[in-house]
């Protein structure tokens, strides 16, 4: 699993995504990424 930490202007948002989830999108510190808020789920997108 991996803790994912989105900064929205002064807000954070917190997500846990499977660990092949982050190697895939190659997330790194400093990437922007897409918040999609679905009821109880969050999906990260990276262009």
């Amino acid at each position: 699993m991996a803790h994912v930490v989105i900064r929205v202007g002064e807000n954070l948002i917190e997500s846990v995504i499977t660990k092949r989830s982050a190697d895939e999108m190659k997330l790194k510190v400093g990437d922007v990424v897409f918040a999609i808020i679905k009821s109880t789920e969050v999906m990260l997108e990276k262009d």
